[in-house]
């Protein structure tokens, strides 16, 4: 099937850094304390250059997970959880981070080749034991009960307010979504089509890519976030989940 246009990954390449405002979860609000397990990655190539920017959440002091396009061709990661604002040293968008780590990709990623059958998870090793609360996976399963009563999710990311301009920054957001579909062309059961309504907290843009989907009050991740209809940032949204049993066997490697 067509590889889908538009990942929620930020490329360096085509970013423009500013110190202007810019949020997360389109239409969201400011998260403070609430998800301190949700951090900020970079990727680097093999010569220390920056690759993109996504989201993730800590499973353990160690475990952190994101979507398999970000861990994808990248050598090394580096993750903030705290918000701060940018700084440009060398070159780079952002210093400081709390740990640096080593990505590992699901093996059966192959680049949404085989779409909807994306595998699109990852992780990053981290070197520097983080402190909690952690997050934690939902129970094999629990989407396909839910899928029938209005399921409400918890989005929490670092990516763009708004893909015009392009601005980055390092400020964590939050907002709401409502589950569409598991079952058409595009979700098949491996992934969960979410509401993109604006003015709602329901949308995801660019650097939200890999952040955890919460159902709502809790810290049970049941998808990571995948990739979007709409260049703008306004089509639908697209989440690769977690509450299956392919997902959870590649996640358990790394758990105690």
């Amino acid at each position: 099937m067509k590889r889908p246009s538009f990942l929620l990954a930020i490329l360096f390449a085509v970013v423009l850094v500013t110190a202007a405002p810019a949020g997360a979860v389109q239409f969201g609000k400011l998260d403070g304390n609430a998800h301190p397990q949700v951090g900020l990655v970079l990727f680097y190539d093999a010569s220390g250059a920056p690759l993109w920017r996504c989201t993730g959440a800590l499973l353990s002091p160690t475990v952190f997970l994101t979507a398999g396009h970000c861990t994808s061709g990248a050598a090394s990661a580096q993750v903030w959880f705290s918000p701060g604002p940018i700084t440009v040293a060398s070159g780079y968008p952002f210093t400081g981070g709390d740990s640096f780590g080593t990505p590992i990709t699901h093996p059966l990623f192959d680049n949404f080749a085989e779409a909807p059958a994306n595998y699109d998870l990852g992780v990053v090793l981290l070197s520097t034991p983080q402190p909690g609360p952690y997050a934690s996976i939902a129970p094999i399963g629990l989407l396909d009960g839910l899928a029938k009563n209005d399921a409400t999710f918890d989005l929490v990311g670092y990516g763009l307010q708004d893909a015009h301009p392009i601005v980055a920054d390092r400020t964590r957001y939050a907002g709401q979504a409502k589950l569409v579909n598991l079952n058409n062309t595009k979700t098949a059961g491996y992934n969960m089509q979410m509401t993109a309504a604006p003015g709602t907290g329901g949308a995801v843009c660019f650097g939200d890519s890999g952040g955890p989907d919460f159902l709502a009050g809790t810290l049970q991740i049941v998808a990571v976030n995948s990739f979007v209809q709409s260049k703008f940032c306004m089509g639908a949204a697209f989440s690769y989940r977690v509450d299956t049993t392919d997902s959870r066997a590649f996640i358990s490697r790394f758990l105690p």
